[in-house]
């Protein structure tokens, strides 16, 4: 198969708003039976794609994995894994969304919904990449599908099921749909991923609240000490100031510094932290943030000083850092710089490691070539500055393979936030991208 086939857009368009309807939020507390609905539709589809052999493979602990392995006429031909996930986050506020989360609303182009662009958009891509090229005849690679149930979760219950069974996964390109373009229009390789440690920090000063009047002055309080420590973190320009965390050069598309602020929300006359260019900050360099302070109300305060605060610092990480050697930095840092002799005790929290994805190579370029070929402009390739713990794990179990992280979703996309939408045509364009790549890759004999 030289030619490339059409991607039936009302296909796609159709998947994805079967899916959107549904609420599958695999978090506990939430209903089962929506996620076991979800992984229904994605088989479903999967076979009106034309797909046979469809499996619910069972993940201790977790909603079914969704898995196919379909074979080329070539024996030699590469095998190609498509990757998405069909759990979805909450809703949050109701307010939060122009539209009902969970009904798929188009306006001006873009469809709004739970999941349109993390990442029901994969699993109909997927669906109807593989109806393309399957209504045209024989496959031009191997093709196994493996779609998750619990992906926002963070559990990684997933990889440890690939990593019990490397051979029935294993393959020479991971399509991993669960990226997104940097903006509508703009095909998007993404070729590095930051990794993550998490640190609690607790801090004692005094065995119990004491009035401000009585001790305030002399008297050590608990916030003030973790608000100092907070403060050790980063130098006056922003720059982080813990030793150890790796630092990697960028040579990436560069993110002009007034569009960044813009997309955002940063405050007009409020300074950009850290130095040198926003790309290199946010795709391989550190950064930590307290995102998460236990201390007293500003409503419940009473007039005393603080025997205990708690601080949890999440911290991003270069693509090559070691998660849990990136905790102890934080933790020997947090110790070092503790005011006062307060009384500190640490809890490292769950990490990820990043990962160094298809930057160059053949797969890579046949990947460039398909997503020009369907946007019709030259790629970008950036790095991103989330966490995806499988693809770290996907790379550590499969050294040699190539992976592929790209997804229609773009800046106006506000995953994980109300009013998630994806650019429909967008969508389509990365469907086409998707045939283009698994016809080049055979035609490249890759």
């Amino acid at each position: 198969m030289s030619t490339v086939p059409p991607v039936d857009a009302a296909r796609l368009r159709d998947a994805l708003e079967r899916l959107v309807r549904i609420p599958s939020v695999a978090f506990p507390g939430f209903p089962e039976a929506p996620v076991r609905e979800a992984a229904d539709t994605t088989v479903a589809l999967l076979e009106e794609a034309g797909v046979t052999g469809v499996e619910r493979v069972a993940v201790p602990g977790a909603p079914p994995a969704i898995f196919a392995h379909l074979r080329a006429a070539d024996p030699d031909a590469p095998t190609v894994l498509l990757y998405a996930h069909y759990d979805v986050q909450p809703a949050g506020p109701e307010d939060s969304w122009t539209s009902p989360a969970f009904e798929p609303t188009e306006r001006a182009g873009r469809l709004y919904g739970r999941g349109t662009a993390d990442d029901k958009c994969g699993v109909a891509l997927h669906a109807a990449t593989l109806a393309a090229l399957l209504g045209a005849g024989d496959l031009p690679v191997h093709v196994k599908v493996l779609i998750e149930g619990e992906e926002e979760t963070g559990n990684g219950t997933l990889s440890k099921l690939v990593a019990a069974d490397p051979e029935r996964f294993r393959a020479d390109a991971f399509v991993i749909a669960d990226g997104s373009n940097v903006s509508t229009g703009t095909p998007t390789l993404t070729t590095s991923l930051r990794g993550m440690a998490v640190v609690d920090v607790t801090v004692d000063t005094l065995e119990a609240p004491v009035h401000s009047g009585v001790a305030g002055g002399p008297g050590p309080d608990a916030l003030l000490a973790l608000s100092r420590l907070i403060a050790s973190l980063h130098h006056d320009d922003g720059t982080v100031a813990i030793e150890g965390l790796d630092v990697l050069p960028w040579d990436g598309a560069e993110i002009d510094p007034e569009d960044w602020r813009a997309e955002t929300g940063v405050l007009e006359g409020v300074d950009l932290l850290g130095s040198g260019p926003i790309a290199d900050q946010l795709f391989v360099r550190p950064s930590v943030t307290a995102i998460g302070i236990d201390a007293p109300t500003v409503d419940t305060a009473a007039n005393a000083l603080i025997p205990r605060a708690k601080a949890r610092l999440s911290v991003r990480l270069a693509p090559t850092q070691d998660p849990a050697a990136a905790a102890q930095a934080v933790i020997a840092h947090v110790f070092a710089h503790t005011p006062w002799g307060a009384q500190v005790t640490v809890a490292e929290g769950p990490g990820a490691p990043g990962a160094i994805l298809a930057g160059d190579g053949p797969i890579a370029e046949a990947a460039g070539r398909a997503l020009e070929s369907g946007y019709g402009v030259p790629a970008v390739r950036i790095g991103s500055g989330g966490a995806i713990p499988l693809c770290a794990d996907l790379s550590s179990i499969y050294p040699d393979a190539a992976f592929v992280l790209w997804g229609p979703g773009d800046e106006r996309s506000r995953i994980h936030a109300g009013d998630e939408s994806v650019d429909l045509s967008d969508l389509h364009r990365a469907a086409v991208a998707e045939v283009a790549f698994l016809v080049d890759l055979a035609s490249a004999g890759s």
